[in-house]
Parts: structure tokens; C-alpha cells; sequence
């Protein structure tokens, strides 16, 4: 390895991406170690003005093979220059092959400028903040943030040993160092005051005061000379119109100045920069490790509490009761009432507390309207229509409502949850100081009432493309945003990258233990799906009993590009790995309860410019809407299967003029030619949910004063159906353990295929202690080409006995079939059945489709039972069905019944907008198959 003149040894990673932009040539390589990965290697390689980075990571046997893309045959190889030797050839899944070797410095070399910042480099990018999951990223390094919790006890003999081993660590370092000045300051820190930082750690105090006053004096002399040369840059700024910063984004993002010294002095800065801010928590970490290594007595320092989150006020309405009587209503969450005062009649006030208010009924003919269903003393129950202003008026009060239901329900697990997307093409540019408009889901489109924007939600899931700023930067700036605009310090559950495109989850503090089983993701959909300057990132996790996925992507732009926006897709729902492994073989958008998938999708409308633009001024979206491509797509089955997306009310939201919400900038000059980018509905929002769940969209549309970037950020909220660990009546063995049951009269399926194999049928779920599998199909029929019909008895399916017997858990279980050819033991389709609705003394038809790698590949439907033992058949009302939705203004029925029962057909529990079971046969083949014309 010594005669390798391209192994770096520990520099950093800023260090080795200053050595390539130095050398400016593609192919440029450079290895360093990895600094996240014991015994790993990073290769660093120069292409088109950007370093990729690749993990060299050892195997059990000790070979080394790169991660590279998908597709491409890992290689393995003994040494390092082996490795190297074969990457100089082309085609082996690097952006380009390893061709200029960037050498170590020489000694003399290295009392340069470039070698005193790799000396400030040696102690690393590591980066420390509490409260953050360790995460992974796309670059080379799992960048995570943590902090370590030290152990109790033990004599503080061994606390002497520590300066003399950090002192003569520092002694190895000097002469390779040309900073004899600043070494000494740090020779007398490590002599004389690092003890004290270590005993005033060990007594509960970790500001390290004594380093802090070393690395001040340290830096005196620089501090002043920086002072003095942005004073002068800031003075040449003002010359210019606009200002000229002395960081500039283009600068961040790796774009080389013609200029080497220039180059250099900004590496400097920023390489300063960069160590100031993470030295001390490097070092305090490093000292905490001290401490548990060494079993040092360490008191638990108290934290303050988080400050506690905004009560809401009180909230007043005003509706009309009857044909012309007017009257107000009072909301006060925190009290649990609602107050309805009648306008002018000299009537007392009737205070309704929560508890009294046995349904809420929305109507969908009169969108504004609603009806309260409430008990009185005497058993019977009485109703009350409210129309409002308007339905968004409407959906606040209902909003408040349902809140005040949660917050006076006494549970210990919550049952219904709010949870905001919002996805944002930045547009390589910084955002504004404020995003509160888009954080609180208002702008244009269906939009939060001014009444609820700023209740906090449960759950936050922002996705990001082209955004510039580092990860730290970012996941700071949207913490600070939301704790100032709801009162609470959200904590981070996951942040992925690929490039400049982010995803990040934050939850209320009081869920962080709720959330389990987190997984990340990124899949790469650039140039020969090697560049990640397109692709999508995800993350899914677990919310007790509820698994949820979310996918941010930026797919091909242009309006010619479809068919590669569709081909993006499906590499992303082939390639990425998110949910519970052992569904591995089942198709994305079947592994979780509630999939939400957003981002810059880049569809366009088909429509010549100017007509867009009449449209859009006469706000008639509806003739948009026709010709965007997504939705076309959508009804071809090519992408987005069985998804929904809330209603688009609100102007395409690309492509606009920066600094302004007037214009639309729909000519982009290129050096092949005028390129035309039509307004369209770039940025979405969609979702698909296992059927029988509950999910409302409460909110979807854009903001209208945010213009850093020619897109508009887009948000939707959404109401959530969870669900808990389910905790029996009766503990197990305390009487004979009766079974539920799952039976099956005959399932048909038909699949699209020309192959005449016999099949098997697998069924997943998580109420089933494992896997079951059916018997080879006793009925096939392949007469109509292309399509393959197959049909099992009774006798050849299994009956399933689910691991606890009750009703009420087996309303929230799913069941998982996957249809297998017996010879290739492949899938050819996989469908969810909702257990819930097979509950019952009799058997219930099911019908539904079956997909594979996002196609529809045919059509499942049969007969099942879902049997359930006596003295288990108890089940309660959850908070998210005393809301129901009617279709028309019938009249319901007078009194509220005692326990839940089967409502009427014409109320139920999701809206219209949402896709119904299917009632008929909808495959074309079953026409076929049948002779039905």
C-alpha cells in the first residue's frame, strides 16, 4: 500500500474534495479511509465538476468489492491496487473510469496552505446533535447523529491517564504539523485544563469551558485577519449590483473558480469554518466515550422539559340553522363543549359537552352542512343541521371536533393521527427566511381554515429536490421553523439523500416511541440510472400497529419524456428497499398500510402554451386536467395503480418567474435551442392505503408567496386510522383457548400470461404466526390466449387460524395472497384482502386486482368466512368512525343505537372522493371467460 500513490490514508472528506477540485480533471481519483466504516475504504472520483464517492467495503473473507449501481456484478478482489487496476477499464458501473491518479502530497508539500487545512481536517466530519437518528445517505459515509450515553461507577484512578495519552497522541502529530503556534496552545490545553473539562464532564457539566478558552486564544490572530479581509470583500460587495457574496451557493455546490488562489482561500474559510463548528462537539463526545470506557462516575445532568405546545383557543362560527336562523357556535377544545347560540331569539345557550355527541354526519350533496347526532338524559337522541359559510368552515369545525374527541378519550394509545406531506422543487436555490405558509397548508387550492392551520400534526414528511443545502443546514432550518410555528421541538426519525434530493420524517416527542422498525432507502434514475441528480428516497416505519412508507422522487423532465417518466417509476417500485423484508417478493405498494408517494414527478400537459395559459386565467382547471399526463397515464394503467390524489383546485405549480407568482417563464434557453416548459402539475401528492382503513385527504394545494424557485411548494394533510398492540380481555390460558378461523369456499384467479403452469397461493399477514400455502390449483383454463385461468376448492386451501381470536383485533388485520407458479416458484400477481369484511356467519364474496412490479397482472376473486369464537365477539366504536359521510339528505334515524352496528347504505365512513371496493367483475378477461359481450 505504501507504493500506492493515490491511498490518502484518514484525510477527510473535505480535504480529498479539494485535492480533485485542484486536480480539474475528469477521472481524477483519490482513496482515503472511510470514516464511517471500520476497515472500509471511500473512493473518491472527479466527473463533470461533481466528486462521486463509493464505498470499498470488506467481506467476511476479507475481499473488497465497491458498491456500485444495481445491475452491475459485484467484483471482489484481495488488495486495493488490484481493485484499482480493473476500475481503470470502462463499463464497470462507475460514472466514469479511474483514469488521473490524485498522489499524496510530499512532505515539503505539506507546510502549504492545503496541507495546514489537511492538518485542521485530521479530527473529521463527524457531526453530533441530540435527539437525531443515525441515518443513511447516498454519499460514502451513513452520516448519523447521536450522542453517547455514558455508564456509572468506578475509580477515578484512570482519569490521570488520559491527558498523558491525548498529550502524546498530540505529540505524534506535530512534526508533521507546521502550526507550532497553535500546537503549543494546544499542548498547554492538554496539559494543564483538559482534566478540569473531564472533571467539571464528570460532575454534570459539559460546556468545556477550558477548550473553548483555548481554541479562542488559538485563534485570536485568525479571527482578526478574517475580520479584516470580509470587511474589505463586504466593501467591494456594495459596488456591485446585486451584492456579491463571498460564499455563494454555486460556490457550495462544487463549481471551480478560474482563479486557484481564490479556490484556495475559499477552501480555507470553509475548511475553518467546518472545524469550528463541529470541534467541540467532537470533543465532548470523544471525552464522553472516555468516560464509559474508564467507568467514570457521571451524575444525570436534568433536562429541561420541552415547552409545552400552545393551547387552542377558543373558535367561533356562525351558521345558519334551518331556512333563515342564525346562529353561533362555540368550540372550545381544551373545556370539550361546543356551544350553539341562536342569533336574536332570545334563547338560552345550549352547551353540548363532547361526550354527549354520539356522530358527526358530513353531507356530500351540500358540502357545507353538517349534522350532529346527540344524546339526551332521557336515551333518546336528537339532530342538529348546521350549514356553514363555506365547506372549508365546514371542515375546520369538524377538524376541531374530531381533536377535541381525541384529546377527552382517555386512551393510552392514540387511534387517529394527522400527518402533513409536503413536497417542494427548490430549485438550487436557499429558501426564505419563513415557510410558514407552506408548514401550515396555506395558499391556493383546498387549504387549511385560518382556524386550524397552525394545530400541530402528528407527523411531518417533507421531500425536497434540488435543494442545496447541506443535510445538517437543512434538518436545523425546519426544526427551528416548526418549533416557531407550533411551540414544539419535533424530533427527527429519518433523513435520506441522493444528491440534492431529501426526505425527512419528524414526529411530536411523545410518538418518538411509537415509531419502530425504520427503514431508508434511494434508488437512482439519472443517466443509464448511474446519476443521482434523479431518482426517489424512502422511508417507512412502523407507528405501533400501523406500517407506513413514504417516497420522494424526481423523475425525467421534458414534455417528450413519458415514457421514461414511467420507466422511472418502476425502477424506483423494483428497486427500493423499504418495509418489513419478509415481503420482499411482494409488490411496493402492497407492503404498507398507507403508502404516500410525492415529489417532482415532471408530467406535463398536453396543450399548446397559450391555450394552458387561457385556462389558467379563467381558473378552469378542469380542461388542464384532460390532457396532464400523469392522470392520462394513470387511466392507461402505466403508473401510480389503484392510487389516489385529492382534487387539484389550485394553478400548475411550474414553470414560474422567480421572485414573482404572476408569470409564467415558459421559454428556456439552451445551447441546443429554445427549449418550451408548458405550466403543468409538475409537483404531487398521491397515496394508496390497504382497503378498510381509514384515510382522509383534509388538505391539498400550493403556496402563493413563496417564489425563491420558479415551483411552488405543494402540501396535503391527511387523517389517519392507527392502530395498537391489542391487549386481550382475557389473559391466555385463563380459560380453553378457542380459535378464530379463516376459511375459503373457492378462489378464481386469472392471470395475463401465456404460461400454462399450475399455481399455488401464498397468504401473508401479521395475525398469522407464519406463512401458509395452498395446495396446486384444481381447475385451469387457458383457452383465451394471453390469459390463464385457475381455480382452487375448499379441500386445496388452507384454513388459517389467526394468533388471537378477537374481533375487535381481527377488524384491523389484512391478509397478503401471492400467486406462484409451482415450477419457477416466482409470483405472477399479489393482491390485500381486508379481513374485516369476511367477518360473519356466512361466507362473503371478494373481488379484487392483482399486481406485480406495478403492473396489473390480472384478477383474484372467491368466497371466504371469517369465523370468531363466542365471548370474543366485543368491539367498540373508534374515534375516527363517529364521523360518517351521506350522500344525500335523507333523514337518518332518530335514535342513536347503544353499541355499533352495520350503518345504513347511505352513510359511510370515507368520503366519495376515496376508490370503493369493487362490486362487479372488472377484469375484461372474466367477459371473456364468460361470454359476457
Amino acid at each position: 500500500m505504501a507504493a500506492a500513490g493515490w491511498y490518502h490514508r484518514d484525510i477527510s472528506q473535505v480535504v480529498a474534495e479539494g485535492l480533485l477540485a485542484k486536480a480539474g480533471r475528469d477521472g481524477s481519483f483519490l482513496v482515503r479511509d472511510s470514516e464511517s466504516v471500520k476497515g472500509a475504504y471511500a473512493l473518491c472520483l472527479l466527473f463533470q465538476r461533481h466528486v462521486y464517492t463509493y464505498r470499498i467495503l470488506p467481506d467476511d473473507e476479507g475481499l473488497l468489492s465497491v458498491q456500485t449501481i444495481q445491475g452491475i456484478q459485484a467484483k471482489c478482489f484481495r488488495t486495493l491496487p488490484d481493485l484499482i487496476g480493473t476500475y481503470q477499464n470502462p463499463n464497470n458501473g462507475l460514472v466514469t473510469p479511474l483514469l488521473h491518479p490524485v498522489h499524496r502530497a510530499r512532505p515539503d508539500e505539506d507546510s502549504g496552505e492545503l496541507g495546514r487545512a489537511r492538518g485542521l481536517c485530521q479530527a473529521g466530519r463527524g457531526e453530533d446533535a441530540a435527539e437525531l437518528v443515525t441515518l443513511p445517505t447516498d454519499g460514502e459515509d451513513d452520516r448519523g447523529w447521536g450522542h453517547t450515553v455514558p455508564c456509572p461507577g468506578a475509580p477515578p484512578s484512570s482519569r490521570t491517564h488520559i491527558p498523558q495519552q491525548l498529550h502524546q497522541r498530540l505529540q505524534e502529530q506535530v512534526h508533521s504539523s507546521p502550526a507550532s503556534d497553535f500546537m503549543g496552545f494546544m499542548a498547554e490545553y492538554l496539559t494543564h485544563h483538559v482534566q478540569l473539562d473531564l472533571e467539571a464532564l464528570c460532575q454534570g457539566h459539559p460546556q468545556l469551558r477550558h477548550l473553548s478558552t483555548a481554541l479562542a486564544t488559538a485563534c485570536r490572530a485568525l479571527h482578526s485577519e478574517i475580520d479584516f479581509t470580509l470587511a474589505g470583500l463586504e466593501t467591494l460587495a456594495r459596488v456591485f449590483d446585486p451584492p456579491v457574496s463571498p460564499r455563494s451557493p454555486a460556490r457550495e455546490q462544487g463549481f471551480l473558480s478560474s482563479d486557484p488562489d481564490l479556490e484556495l482561500l475559499l477552501n480555507k474559510i470553509s475548511t475553518v469554518n467546518q472545524l469550528l463548528s463541529s470541534l467541540e462537539k467532537k470533543v465532548l463526545k470523544s471525552l464522553q466515550e472516555t468516560v464509559t470506557r474508564h467507568n467514570l462516575a457521571l451524575p444525570s445532568v436534568a433536562v429541561a422539559p420541552p415547552p409545552a405546545a400552545r393551547p387552542l383557543a377558543v373558535q367561533n362560527f356562525e351558521v345558519k340553522v334551518g331556512k333563515s336562523q342564525r346562529a353561533a357556535l362555540t368550540v372550545d377544545v381544551e373545556l370539550g363543549t361546543v356551544t350553539v347560540t341562536k342569533r336574536g331569539s332570545g334563547s338560552p345557550e345550549e352547551v353540548i359537552p363532547q361526550d354527549k355527541i354520539l356522530q358527526l354526519i358530513k353531507y356530500q350533496s351540500v358540502q357545507s352542512k353538517v349534522r350532529l347526532m346527540c344524546a339526551r338524559d332521557n336515551q333518546k337522541s336528537v339532530s342538529r343541521d348546521f350549514i356553514f359559510p363555506s365547506a372549508r368552515k365546514r371542515e375546520a369545525f369538524c377538524q376541531l371536533l374530531q381533536l377535541m374527541k381525541i384529546q377527552h378519550s382517555n386512551l393510552d394509545e392514540p387511534e387517529l393521527i394527522s400527518v402533513y406531506v409536503g413536497t417542494w422543487n427548490m430549485g438550487s436555490t436557499p429558501p426564505p427566511r419563513s415557510l410558514a405558509s407552506w408548514l401550515t397548508s396555506r395558499g391556493l387550492g383546498r387549504t387549511q381554515d385560518e382556524t386550524t392551520a397552525c394545530i400541530p400534526h402528528d407527523i411531518y414528511v417533507i421531500g425536497t429536490q434540488e435543494n442545496s443545502l447541506g443535510d445538517r443546514e437543512w434538518v436545523e432550518f425546519l426544526c427551528a421553523s416548526l418549533k416557531t410555528l407550533m411551540a414544539i421541538d419535533y424530533r427527527v426519525v429519518a433523513l435520506q439523500c441522493l444528491w440534492s434530493i431529501k426526505i425527512m420524517v419528524l414526529v411530536k416527542p411523545e410518538h418518538l416511541r411509537r415509531i419502530s422498525h425504520v427503514h431508508t432507502s434511494s434508488v437512482k434514475t439519472g443517466i443509464a440510472n448511474t446519476l443521482g441528480n434523479k431518482g426517489a428516497v424512502g422511508v417507512s416505519f412502523l407507528f405501533n400497529g400501523t406500517s407506513f412508507g413514504f417516497v420522494n422522487c424526481h423523475l425525467a423532465s421534458g414534455s417528450e419524456k413519458t415514457h421514461r417518466r414511467n420507466q422511472n417509476y418502476s425502477d424506483i417500485l423494483h428497486s427500493l428497499a423499504l418495509g418489513d423484508k419478509r415481503l420482499g417478493g411482494f409488490d411496493l405498494t402492497l407492503r404498507f398500510t398507507h403508502l404516500f408517494w410525492f415529489g417532482d414527478l415532471n408530467y406535463r400537459l398536453d396543450m399548446d402554451v397559450q391555450d394552458i395559459l387561457t385556462h389558467i386565467v379563467k381558473k378552469d382547471f378542469q380542461a388542464l386536467l384532460a390532457v396532464d399526463q400523469l392522470n392520462l397515464e394513470r387511466e392507461k394503467n402505466k403508473v401510480f395503480l389503484r392510487f389516489s390524489e385529492g382534487d387539484i383546485s389550485f394553478p400548475p405549480t411550474y414553470r414560474y418567474e422567480r421572485g414573482t407568482r404572476d408569470t409564467y417563464v415558459w421559454q428556456k434557453s439552451k445551447p441546443t435551442g429554445v427549449r418550451i416548459n408548458v405550466p403543468s402539475w409538475c409537483d404531487r401528492i398521491l397515496w394508496k392505503s390497504h382497503p378498510e382503513t381509514h384515510v382522509v385527504c383534509n388538505s391539498y394545494g400550493c403556496t402563493d408567496d413563496i417564489v425563491t424557485s420558479d415551483h411552488s411548494p405543494v402540501f396535503a394533510t391527511f387523517e389517519v386510522g392507527v392502530t395498537s398492540q391489542f391487549v386481550p380481555k382475557e389473559a391466555p390460558g385463563s380459560s380453553p383457548e378457542a380459535l378464530a378461523c379463516i376459511e375459503w369456499e373457492s378462489i378464481e384467479v386469472i392471470l395475463k400470461t401465456t404460461s400454462r403452469s399450475k399455481c399455488y397461493i401464498e397468504f401473508h399477514s401479521y395475525c398469522l404466526e407464519e406463512m401458509q400455502r395452498s395446495g396446486e390449483n384444481t381447475f385451469q383454463n387457458c383457452d383465451i390466449p394471453g390469459f390463464l385461468k385457475l381455480g382452487w376448492s375448499s379441500k386445496h386451501l388452507p384454513v388459517l387460524n389467526p394468533i388471537l381470536p378477537d374481533l375487535e383485533y381481527l377488524g384491523d388485520q389484512h391478509l397478503l395472497l401471492s400467486i406462484k407458479g409451482v415450477e419457477s416458484c416466482e409470483s405472477y400477481g399479489e393482491c390485500c384482502l381486508a379481513v374485516r369484511s369476511a367477518i360473519g356467519t356466512t361466507a362473503q364474496q371478494f373481488e379484487t386486482f392483482l399486481f406485480h412490479r406495478g403492473e396489473e397482472t390480472g384478477s383474484v376473486r372467491g368466497r371466504m368466512r371469517v369465523r370468531v369464537p363466542r365471548g370474543r365477539c366485543g368491539t367498540r366504536e373508534r374515534l375516527y368512525e363517529w364521523i360518517s359521510f351521506e350522500e344525500d339528505d335523507a333523514e337518518p334515524a332518530a335514535e342513536a343505537p347503544v353499541c355499533p352496528k352495520p350503518r345504513p347504505q347511505r352513510l359511510r365512513s370515507r368520503p366519495r372522493s376515496l376508490p370503493e371496493p369493487a362490486t362487479g367483475y372488472t377484469n375484461p378477461a372474466y367477459f371473456i371467460f364468460e361470454g359476457v359481450p
